[in-house]
């Protein structure tokens, strides 16, 4: 099969169409024929050298398929060959075939084309557990979401506003305003031009947000601590702008907040799996009926991946960026 190496740390262009044997699923996992693969943020810190695959996982990037099920493993049950599917992969995505584990499938909504769905499973599994979870976002409360125009962004706006929740996010560019107030987003921050910590406080008539969800730390974070309510959640999931930090631990501890943060890749199984019911339940049905859509910013053939990886890097684009292998 054709895959996609990192032939070395460094820019896109270390990125290289290779072959290799298509993989063999074990008991539990199911091989899937990929027709399209989500592009990520983390696999460009993968290629640069800072974000290496857990242990056992495929050294081949790319965290999100779909597909066909080709192959099933002895104990699988949830599906069969011919199904189509979305998964979430540790690694190998950048490739024409990947095993996933049975429990981190879930199927193609329905009227939703393959490409679409490849944009799904990294981008959904990581708002989920991080917003809903993690984060106790609860109808009728308030979210700042940083980078609203990027794959997590619109995934995360459009996920909140549809469970009932307030949903402020700041962008940096006012081609991406329109785009994430059709999503749901109340009210568009272009952070460049505007102090995202004063407009959510005259939103809010000066209480502040329930959640965060951050992607950018540096000297956002400060101003994060400042824009919370009391009680307020702050959810950590990438650290764009640094990740070393100084902290007030008195205006904590007086608002009395929770600050929380996560990585998906390496979880266990179990846990992937137990987040892809809690979709299945809960956001899939809205799927399903097109109340929610990914939004794809450009589709490019396998073959591209290092075009792909510097539009992501440019952060230019609005929604999520799609590698096709047929």
């Amino acid at each position: 099969m054709r895959v996609i190496e990192i032939t070395q740390p460094g820019g896109p262009e270390v990125l290289k169409v290779r072959e290799r044997p298509k993989p063999e699923p074990a008991a539990t996992e199911v091989l899937i024929e990929i027709h399209a693969s989500g592009v990520n943020r983390p696999d460009c810190a993968q290629r640069q050298g800072s974000y290496p695959p857990p242990p056992g996982a495929s050294d081949i990037p790319g965290l999100e398929v779909a597909g066909k099920v080709i192959a099933v493993g002895a104990e699988v049950t949830r599906w069969k060959v011919g199904d189509m599917v979305c998964a979430l992969v540790t690694g190998g995505g950048y490739a024409e075939y990947v095993v996933a584990p049975e429990g981190q499938c879930l199927p193609i909504p329905e009227g939703m084309s393959v490409t679409e769905a490849a944009a799904l499973p990294e981008t959904f599994f990581t708002v989920w557990t991080n917003l809903f979870e993690s984060g106790r976002l609860q109808k009728g409360e308030t979210v700042l979401i940083h980078g609203g125009a990027g794959g997590i962004g619109t995934t995360a706006i459009q996920m909140a506003a549809s469970l009932g929740v307030r949903v402020f996010t700041t962008v940096g560019k006012k081609e991406s305003v329109q785009t994430c107030l059709d999503l749901g987003a109340e009210r568009v921050i272009l952070y460049k031009e505007e102090d995202f910590v004063s407009v959510v406080k005259t939103l809010t008539a000066d209480k502040g947000v329930d959640v965060i969800l951050d992607m950018v730390g540096g000297d956002y974070f400060a101003r994060n601590i400042e824009a919370l309510a009391m009680q307020g959640r702050l959810v950590q999931i990438a650290t764009l702008q640094g990740a070393k930090v100084e902290l007030d631990l008195r205006k904590v501890m007086f608002k009395r907040l929770t600050l929380t943060g996560s990585t998906l890749r390496a979880r266990p199984v179990a846990e992937k799996s137990r987040i892809a019911d809690a979709l299945l339940k809960n956001i899939w049905p809205l799927l399903n009926k097109n109340q929610m859509r990914p939004v794809i910013y450009k589709v490019l053939k396998l073959e591209q991946a290092a075009e792909a990886h510097a539009m992501m890097e440019a952060s230019q684009h609005t929604g999520k960026i799609v590698l096709t292998a047929r």
